[in-house]
């Protein structure tokens, strides 16, 4: 298994039977291998060169004794690791490579046709893992293939530094579980936005691959999704996602920074978690259950922050709240 960094196969015998051993000689070392002395002798020097044995003590014939592994060894596996992240990376761009140019000669290397959950989820997965850079979504209700608590390799990617943004259709924090589930992505560091309507489901990876449903959902039947490769038709999604992001309302979960704030006043957390939400068109009882209060305490809380902002009515509160930087 070794000689992936470096120790053949005869060396690392010989090393293993020394680890065993813990102490022995020359003669001690053939006899157990029943090895030509000769071949014994040429894998200890080179042992010794590899820094993996020594003399137990300072007599001409003192018997050998195993150093640790770890510190001779670690610093070639550390080396041969990042060779074959320097070939994943090679792989990767070679792939790229090569599908750009089948694109431009083949057509039909433009868009890949999936069919099935199963499927659609585990190409999602896939993408998520080999996200570099950025993950943009579109969340509608009713996920076709993967729901947002089993949507774990966000987590993963979040924690390596790519960033996320996500727009969320309303009806689909109406959901059980959806607000908890988006509030977890959003302390996790995903950016997170509201709309009315999404016109489809979508995911786009890196500005380089997106996936889009093929079929409406009313049609039924198992999903079948395009896979779309860098094109003209990827630049007119990456457009539609960037046009409803400056339309959508931000969801968040702690104050923005200090310099964005329109006035002295600074909302305490779950005031602007009350206000993300109150803003985002959740209707009383939902804040409630997210909240963990009752409907008549939002209702209270939203009362107290419209005397704050100055109005008397709650479309004036929403925008006193955009326009003073409280979300």
């Amino acid at each position: 298994m070794l000689h992936v960094i470096g120790l053949s196969p005869g060396e690392e015998e010989v090393y293993r039977c020394l680890v065993q051993l813990t102490t022995a000689g020359v003669e001690g070392l053939v006899e157990r291998l029943r090895r030509p002395r000769a071949e014994v002798v040429a894998h200890l020097d080179a042992l010794r060169g590899k820094g993996l044995v020594l003399p137990a003590g300072p007599e001409p014939h003192a018997p050998l004794r195993p150093l640790a592994p770890d510190v001779a060894l670690g610093e070639a596996l550390l080396r041969r690791q990042e060779a074959l992240e320097a070939a994943r990376a090679a792989v990767t761009q070679l792939t790229e490579e090569y599908r750009a140019g089948m694109r431009r000669h083949d057509a039909d290397h433009l868009v890949e046709v999936i069919t099935g959950a199963g499927v659609l989820r585990e190409r999602l997965r896939d993408l998520q893992d080999a996200a570099r850079l950025e993950v943009l979504w579109f969340c509608r209700a009713n996920p076709l293939a993967m729901s947002g608590e089993e949507n774990v390799e966000e987590f993963d990617a979040l924690a390596r530094g790519v960033r996320y943004r996500a727009i969320y259709e309303r009806e689909m924090l109406l959901e059980p579980g959806a607000l908890e589930d988006l509030e977890r992505g959003v302390r996790a560091g995903e950016q997170a936005r509201v709309l009315d309507r999404l016109p489809v489901r979508l995911a786009i990876v890196d500005a380089r691959t997106a996936i889009c449903p093929l079929v409406p959902d009313r049609d039924g039947g198992e999903p079948s999704a395009a896979v779309i490769g860098r094109s003209q038709l990827l630049d007119a999604l990456l457009a539609l996602f960037e046009s409803h992001w400056l339309m959508a309302t931000p969801l968040r979960s702690t104050a923005p920074p200090a310099d964005q704030a329109g006035d002295g006043y600074r909302p305490e957390a779950d005031e602007v978690r009350l206000l993300s939400l109150f803003v985002a068109g959740v209707p009383d009882k939902s804040i409630a259950s997210q909240l963990g209060v009752s409907r008549r305490t939002v209702q209270r809380r939203l009362a107290d922050l419209m005397t704050v902002a100055g109005v008397d009515t709650r479309p004036g509160l929403a925008f006193q709240a955009a326009r003073r930087g409280w979300i």
